[in-house]
């Protein structure tokens, strides 16, 4: 079983490795010392460090109170989120699956095994509440993989107790400070102990000639450059999403809020942006990628729809009178929603463990390496990306129009929901091209975003009526009432009128702004 807990700390380095005295720090009454524990910690990654690479750290530890293996994500500077499980032989199953998005079919191997001699000291205030540890390490790393470096250093660090205000380590730090004790340069000891022992780089060689010329300076990442040409703004944008689906990923595992709804937006955008920018990137290559993650928007969304519904039939039943609530609707409701959540979500961890999950991911990494770019995506992206911009919001016009025109009922229904979906696209390519295109982007997306809104919640509506009307013939076989499930599809059909009438005066302020793009 994986424990998880945030993890809020600091670390320093002094020339004399002392720690000086903490009870001048404002707050602190007492200091304990604590006593010093032999640790000993093997580290794991991927022979090219693909962990390390996202500043993740996985580790066995022995010795000291919390003995077992340790996963560690970054949240924010000196911020990281860890998950604990049991000491064993192996890497338990659940941290596995938390980074195989990352590790992917590699292995995992050990890099780094780090003791340290970690001298403990406690600070506590006047009621004898714990308010940071403080320890000095005395390290010594020793590489496993990769080379057969050593290197010793000596470290502060600072962890901030559980529910202490972080200001606290403002207050720690300033008294560190005025003693000559400075920040660590390195963020983490693995991130110190890969750096000090690698292997020795090898002098590079001297530039070739071509014609008598040096030859042109070897560029950097794709990631590193500011975007230039209209392929450069689109694949960040590209990169973008897909950095959001592996980061995402343990967290859907987890059911962390949002994050299953977070991941399949970031599939939306990547297949949109195929589409939209298909005068930059080669759809020959990009539909087959495209269909793949509609696979995977398709199994992420099973639980999704559903919680939608729940939250806007469970809200709507709220505001219902209780005189006219007949019948068991809120046990019935309740019912409905959670029959396949518990084996819904053991099928998508099983999708994110599948090949074919794994596939798609190693294919996106390939594509954004290696991108199918046509003509147009050397070009400059004013007008490249402007043009797709602009044809996107010439397809939504039409389809709202469409929707405005069309009969009410089923026909409208559908027009609405087709407005809606082509809305969305517009939106993430006006997304794209807001790097480039500045102002004029950025206000459409915004637009989009607004119209989205409005058109979802009418696409809402009808999914609500269809599931009361599931409902109430589930409730009538029963011999329950339907009274209360007919008012509520009474609301609804109000509500989705209301956006209707709402839509044509709603679109006219939209097309009146976008003239600028």
């Amino acid at each position: 079983m994986v424990d998880t807990q945030r993890e809020i700390e600091r670390k320093y380095e002094s020339d004399d490795s002392g720690l000086p005295d903490l009870t001048g720090v404002a707050g602190v009454e007492t200091v304990i010392d604590k006593g010093v524990a032999q640790l000993d910690a093997t580290y794991y990654d991927t022979a090219d460090q693909r962990l390390a690479a996202s500043s993740i750290t996985l580790r066995r530890r022995t010795g000291g109170s919390d003995a077992g293996w340790h996963l560690k994500f970054p949240v924010a500077p000196g911020v990281r989120d860890e998950m604990r499980a049991p000491l064993s032989d192996t890497l338990p199953d659940d941290l596995a699956g938390l980074v195989r998005s990352r590790v992917r079919d590699a292995e995992l191997v050990p890099v780094v095994r780090l003791r340290s001699a970690r001298d403990v000291r406690d600070l506590l205030d006047a009621a004898g509440r714990l308010l940071a540890e403080v320890s000095v390490d005395a390290v010594l790393a020793e590489r496993l993989t990769g080379g057969d470096g050593e290197a010793q250093w000596t470290e502060i660090e600072v962890e901030l107790a559980d529910g202490i205000d972080p200001v606290f380590l403002d207050q720690v730090e300033k008294r560190l400070r005025k003693a000559g004790v400075r920040p660590s340069a390195s963020a983490s000891k693995l991130a110190r102990a890969l750096l000090e022992t690698a292997p020795k780089a090898r002098k590079a060689p001297k530039a070739r000639t071509v014609a008598g010329k040096k030859s042109a300076k070897k560029r950097a990442p794709a990631s590193q450059e500011p975007p230039v040409t209209a392929g450069d703004h689109v694949l960040a944008y590209l990169r973008a999403q897909r950095d959001a689906i592996v980061e995402l990923d343990p967290a859907v595992r987890q059911d962390v809020e949002d994050s299953v709804h977070s991941m399949r937006v970031a599939t939306r955008r990547m297949r949109g942006t195929f589409k939209s920018y298909a005068k930059v990137l080669d759809r020959a290559v990009t539909d087959p990628v495209g269909e793949e993650l509609r696979w995977l928007a398709g199994e992420l969304g099973v639980d999704r729809d559903r919680e939608v519904l729940t939250e806007r039939v469970t809200a709507a039943l709220a505001q219902v009178p209780a005189p006219l609530v007949s019948g068991p609707v809120g046990a019935r409701l309740a019912r409905w929603a959670g029959e396949s959540h518990g084996g819904s979500r053991g099928r998508l961890i099983g999708v994110l463990d599948s090949t074919r999950y794994l596939a798609l991911l190693d294919t996106l990494d390939v594509l954004i390496a290696d991108p199918p770019l046509r003509k147009a995506a050397g070009k400059k992206p004013g007008k490249v990306i402007a043009d797709a911009v602009r044809k996107e919001f010439g397809k939504v016009a039409g389809l709202v129009e469409e929707a405005v025109e069309a009969s009410p009922g089923p026909e409208r229904d559908v027009a609405v929901h087709e407005a809606r979906k082509r809305t969305k696209r517009t939106r993430y390519a006006a997304e794209a091209a807001t790097p480039a295109l500045g102002a004029p982007a950025k206000n459409l997306a915004g637009s989009m975003k607004s119209l989205q809104s409005l058109l979802g919640d009418h696409q809402d509506s009808v999914m609500a009526r269809q599931t009361l009307r599931e409902l109430s013939a589930v409730a009538h076989a029963a011999g329950e009432s339907a009274f209360t499930y007919g008012l509520l599809y009474g609301r609804e059909e109000r509500r989705a009128a209301a956006v209707e009438a709402e839509l044509p005066g709603f679109w006219a302020a939209i097309k009146d702004g976008a003239a600028d793009l």
